[in-house]
């Protein structure tokens, strides 16, 4: 699998992950205020007027020109099951084993049917078993403590979460903009 392309924002926030090929467009757009990282790829292209081959090379991240975008962008990243399981680390919030992905299911800490609410406060990884036991009831009630509090991860840790194979460049620039308490941090 080719690595993909850590873009930002002229703020130096994470924007968006990109294949080599868009990374290339924005190149040849002029679009790039800055490289940073390994050198990742080079293309070349047709002969140009003085007889020479175009060429084009992008690095692992890419800062863009242009329009912010965290105007437009929840301040918090959606949920999903994917996400959440990154988060928790595929790690149970009630027996504190770590399990497959088709083993685990989302538990509401507080049963929605209790008022709780889909946020990412409010859910955490469960095993299957563990969360039949659970039930309809609180982590009080059902007797079952958490092994770990949820959390709601930031914008760097959300896209650390999305990609499954950073470089060690990316890598380190996205740590750089998460909280020391993070679990990614263990």
């Amino acid at each position: 699998m080719e690595p993909l392309i850590l873009t930002l924002e002229q703020s130096g926030l994470p924007r968006a992950w990109v294949c080599i090929e868009e990374a290339i467009t924005y190149h040849a757009k002029h679009m790039v205020i800055w490289s940073a990282g390994e050198h990742v790829c080079e293309y070349r292209g047709g002969i140009q007027n003085d007889g020479r081959r175009s060429r084009i090379e992008t690095q692992s991240i890419l800062t863009l020109r242009g329009i912010s975008g965290a105007a437009h962008r929840p301040a918090v990243p959606a949920l999903s099951n994917g996400l959440l399981f990154a988060r928790d680390r595929q790690v149970c919030a009630y027996c504190a084993r770590r399990y497959d992905m088709h083993d685990l299911s989302c538990d509401h800490v507080m049963p929605v049917s209790k008022g709780g609410r889909h946020t990412w406060t409010n859910v955490v990884t469960a095993c299957r078993g563990c969360n039949t036991k659970k039930a309809d009831r609180s982590p009080e009630q059902a007797r079952m403590p958490l092994a770990y509090v949820p959390y709601t991860p930031n914008r760097h840790e959300h896209f650390i979460l999305r990609n499954r194979h950073i470089l060690a460049d990316q890598m380190a620039f996205l740590l750089a903009g998460v909280p020391r308490t993070s679990r990614l941090h263990a």
